[in-house]
């Protein structure tokens, strides 16, 4: 995964306090606690992992047909995305929309709680004069926040095109919150969804360890294949997509390596993770990362698997 991303979308624009239980009872302080080691492991994540480019092939490859379908001719479009971060992303998926509805107006609410990214993504728009056929509307507000005001104020305003991209990790009830978002659809409209694949190596250290690495009180380990579950009992129907990501961790079993301490802390979530961790968890982890659930060894690289999943859901009917 990423860290909700983006990465995880962007995983900087997860910011929530929580901890870590270990196997011995000590408390390990969350990742998020630290920003500057926090930006060191994401920005070492995004040099070692392919996830920003297996989901740049997706919007520029797979999404124009999902979105072709959309608007019914509409001269204005509504688009929600949900956990914006710093908007890269975001003006990928609004240039792709604008490629198959170039006659079409954009209003774009984005729900993002931090206030640096919410900062960080009106400085990109300000650089981008191209794209004013798109109003936008900043919400610094989490999923829930927005779904609360959205209710008080009665909007009846429908949506067009959706997108929650590596966020689900961090609302209390992800099935509540897509019943939610997937309401607002108007007709023809998409609610795009993209999480780590209950197949990648996140998933797999989720299912054995998610009691120690996971205070569900705030953060959820889920994945594609718990959100399919989840749709499937309903009787929701959907479209999925596979986007096959890796990233090299051998550093992670060099005790001591700078870089290696750094991986371990973003793929558990936890500052100082080998420090801290109590001795039969870091042995734990550490062994389940390198098995073949979760990596593959090949040329002197312990290969993670992050592949990630996409979502698609209609508006209900």
């Amino acid at each position: 995964m990423s860290l909700t991303c983006f990465v995880k979308k962007n995983a900087t624009k997860k910011v929530v306090n929580r901890y870590y239980i270990g196997i011995m009872g000590s408390p390990l302080k969350s990742l998020v606690h630290d920003d500057d080691r926090y930006q060191k492991s994401f920005h070492l994540f995004l040099e070692r992992s392919s996830e920003h480019q297996c989901m740049q092939d997706f919007i520029h490859n797979k999404l124009p047909d999902i979105l072709s379908s959309i608007g019914d001719g509409k001269s204005h479009l509504n688009v929600i995305g949900v956990g914006s971060g710093a908007g890269e992303i975001d003006l990928e998926l609004l240039n792709e929309l604008h490629k198959k509805h170039p006659e079409a107006m954009v209003d774009n609410e984005v729900v993002e709680p931090s206030s640096q990214q919410l900062h960080n993504y009106k400085v990109l728009v300000s650089q981008k004069p191209e794209l004013n056929y798109i109003k936008f509307t900043w919400n610094k507000m989490t999923a829930s926040e927005f779904e609360e005001h959205w209710k008080l104020r009665k909007v009846t305003k429908k949506a067009d095109f959706i997108h929650m991209i590596q966020m689900l990790y961090y609302v209390k009830d992800p099935g509540a919150t897509i019943s939610f978002f997937q309401s607002l659809l108007d007709t023809n409209g998409k609610l795009l969804i993209i999480l780590v694949s209950g197949e990648s190596g996140w998933g797999k250290l989720w299912l054995r360890y998610r009691k120690e690495l996971c205070n569900t009180d705030i953060s959820q380990c889920v994945t594609t294949g718990d959100i399919k579950s989840l749709l499937d009992s309903k009787g929701v129907s959907y479209q999925s997509f596979d986007l096959p990501s890796q990233m090299d961790i051998i550093e992670c079993f060099t005790e001591g390596d700078e870089k290696g301490e750094l991986l371990l802390d973003f793929l558990t979530e936890v500052l100082d993770f080998s420090k801290t961790a109590s001795p039969e968890l870091k042995a734990g982890v550490l062994e389940l990362l390198r098995h073949p659930d979760c990596s593959v060894e090949t040329e002197g690289k312990v290969v993670f698997n992050n592949n990630l999943g996409v979502i698609v859901i209609n508006k209900p009917t």
